[in-house]
């Protein structure tokens, strides 16, 4: 917001690159029905610590959309975006016990909690 010629930056941080972390193939699996975002969870997992404090908008732009988003008491919410392929996948995005990373988002609008669950063994060729 400018105000006199001074521009005030709202609360939060903006996002640095995160090392090893493939933005450009996460965002292009939405849902994880092409089993894109598997690789890219171990660099995702060792940054999370990067993504506290983050704004709602700048995880938006890493990590795409969210899969499914929910809305808590007052102005919390939660992003959930999906790391492996499920039941998600099919027909409408029913919501799915695959796993998933969630993004809890204060007040303020800024991450304040990271959860990731483990991901089911990968399938041999």
């Amino acid at each position: 917001m400018a105000v006199g010629g001074l521009y005030l930056g709202g609360c939060g941080h903006a996002l640095p690159k995160l090392p090893g972390f493939d933005a450009t193939t996460w965002r292009a699996d939405p849902y994880a029905c092409r089993n894109l975002r598997r690789a890219a969870v171990p660099a995702l997992v060792r940054s999370k610590e990067q993504l506290y404090e983050a704004r709602a908008d700048d995880v938006t732009a890493l990590l795409g959309q969210p899969d499914e988003e929910e809305l808590r008491a007052g102005t919390e919410k939660v992003y959930y975006y999906y790391l492996e392929p499920g039941s998600q996948c099919q027909g409408r995005h029913a919501r799915s016990g695959a796993a998933c990373i969630s993004l809890r988002f204060g007040p303020l609008g800024t991450v304040t909690e990271v959860l990731t669950d483990p991901l089911s063994p990968a399938s041999k060729p």
